[in-house]
């Protein structure tokens, strides 16, 4: 047969079938052939309905999304919707995390348009979500390392990845570092470019090629939309990164500081994580104080990058800053400016499942919980009244591969103790946790007796975890157990897949 050069090519050489050239790529490596681009071709459609239609999204389909843009995305609705208007249904939606913004899916929800959502869900429609016959699956929440290696590893297929970006060009790289409104970098949404089916790019802004830097490539990116407004700013500075000053918080931070000071781990060159609460975020601020005292440098700090760690990398109290994502305008202008903050995705980050990820190099880490158990086990997804309230993000990640896991939270919050007999949810179970802080005291996991040897040897107010729960108790009341059915509203998947947990639906959380 001759080929599209010219050239005569035999059917077949020793066992191998051949494939003549045609003259233009007609498949690549992933599962299914598209529309091949070729040289000088732009990969820009000007709505999502025409990328719907090219995508050939169909009832049933698998739909994912980033949530850099967090209490500013546009863009989860604006699908879904366009999906609903065009007759498609029984959608099963795979974001990495969802938002209070995010609460008109109820609707689509009990519409039937949308039938499954696989990711972490934040605020009132974790609420809704948590009451029974919402949906047909049970919701599935991973952590920020963990979702990586489910797609990594084929556990979730992605028909179609929708991807906010700030910029792109039109031949689809595209990051949410540059334009008028950055979001942060968008990596979350790069193993989900790599292995849907269909990869579409919604830019608020279309620049020249090559858009660089850029944290999702052209090679993975099928089609790019321009439209405007895809997400607001303003929102990634939303929700637990928000804490005002009190006495109680200010104790816990300076404890919390007190531990890492006192561990042995803060030494130079170590490194640290402050998790996204605004505990976590005040003990870090503890954290450099007690730097400064002892003139240490840390080697790097790994985010969700704040004001906070910009500050310390500027006045080199951190040599290095790993950043995942940005949650406020600083830490983009850093990463414009300054050459040692750099972006990584998830999979460098927090992907158990390969050869080594940055959490594993962390030797201290602060973290949250909305409550705690005697067996030091946290809590981070439900309230004790059992809603579903918030994201694992990458509480298990950091947990596991810290050397120092601090939990901090305040032991009454609200009138309820937070340290109860067993969690509502197991989130991070207590094998991952060196210690809890709290106003009350210092609880060193009864599994760390060298570290609890340090920290008493340091002065600390040093307690066993059932003595704060005591305190505790003679200062409020436990919360009232929810009252659920036999039903699942969600499963927590520890790192490497497995379950750790279940959520069961409640009774009476809202009307049907």
């Amino acid at each position: 047969m001759r080929n599209a050069a010219g050239r005569e090519i035999p059917d077949v050489v020793g066992t191998r079938r051949m494939r003549p050239y045609t003259g233009y790529p007609t498949s690549r490596c992933r599962s299914e052939k598209i529309h091949a681009q070729r040289d000088g071709c732009h990969k820009i459609l000007w709505s999502l309905d025409a990328a719907i239609e090219a995508a050939g999204i169909r009832s049933g389909m698998t739909l994912s999304f980033h949530h850099c843009y967090r209490n500013g995305d546009h863009l989860v609705e604006a699908v879904v919707e366009a999906c609903r208007r065009r007759g498609i249904g029984d959608l099963q939606l795979f974001p990495s995390a969802l938002f209070p913004v995010h609460e008109t899916l109820s609707r689509y929800v009990q519409d039937g348009t949308v039938s499954m959502i696989s990711g972490s869900v934040n605020g009132s429609l974790g609420r809704f979500l948590s009451s029974p016959r919402r949906l047909k699956t049970p919701v599935t929440l991973r952590s920020h390392g963990g979702r990586w290696r489910a797609v990594e590893r084929g556990d979730v297929a992605i028909d179609a990845a929708f991807v906010a970006a700030s910029t792109a060009d039109a031949y689809g790289n595209a990051t949410g570092i540059l334009g008028s409104r950055p979001c942060g970098p968008i990596g979350y949404a790069k193993i989900d470019s790599m292995r849907a089916n269909r990869c579409i790019v919604v830019a608020d802004e279309i620049a020249s090629y090559p858009c660089w830097p850029h944290e999702v490539a052209q090679s993975t990116v099928d089609w790019v939309v321009h439209m405007p407004g895809v997400g607001d700013p303003a929102g990634i500075e939303s929700g637990s990164l928000n804490r005002r000053s009190s006495e109680t918080g200010d104790r816990i931070a300076a404890l919390a500081g007190d531990v890492a000071a006192q561990s042995g781990l803060m030494r130079s060159g170590f490194s640290f994580q402050g998790g996204a609460g605004g505990l976590s975020l005040s003990a870090v601020k503890e954290l450099a104080k007690r730097m400064a005292e002892r003139r240490i440098r840390a080697a790097f700090a790994i985010g969700g990058v704040t004001e906070t760690l910009v500050e310390l990398h500027h006045s080199d109290a951190v040599g290095m800053l790993l950043d995942c994502q940005a949650f406020d305008r600083s830490a983009i202008q850093s990463l414009l400016h300054d050459p040692d903050h750099v972006v990584m995705d998830p999979g460098f980050y927090a992907n158990e499942a390969a050869c080594g990820c940055a959490t594993d190099m962390l030797d201290i880490a602060f973290l949250g919980a909305t409550e705690v158990d005697l067996n030091f086990n946290a809590n981070v997804v439900t309230h004790s009244d059992g809603t579903l309230r918030h994201g694992i993000g990458g509480h298990q990640d950091v947990a596991a591969g810290a050397a120092l896991t601090v939990i901090t939270l305040p032991a009454v919050r609200k009138g309820f103790t937070t340290v109860l007999d067993q969690v509502t949810t197991v989130s991070t179970p207590g094998a991952d946790v060196d210690c809890i802080v709290t106003e009350l005291g210092v609880a060193v996991n009864p599994q760390r007796p060298e570290l609890e040897d340090r920290l008493s040897f340091g002065g600390l107010p040093i307690r066993s975890i059932e003595e704060i729960r005591r305190i505790a108790l003679g200062q409020a009341s436990n919360p009232p157990r929810p009252r659920v059915t036999d039903g699942i509203a969600a499963i927590i998947e520890w790192r490497d897949g497995s379950i750790l947990d279940v959520v069961r639906t409640l009774e009476d959380s809202m009307p049907p």
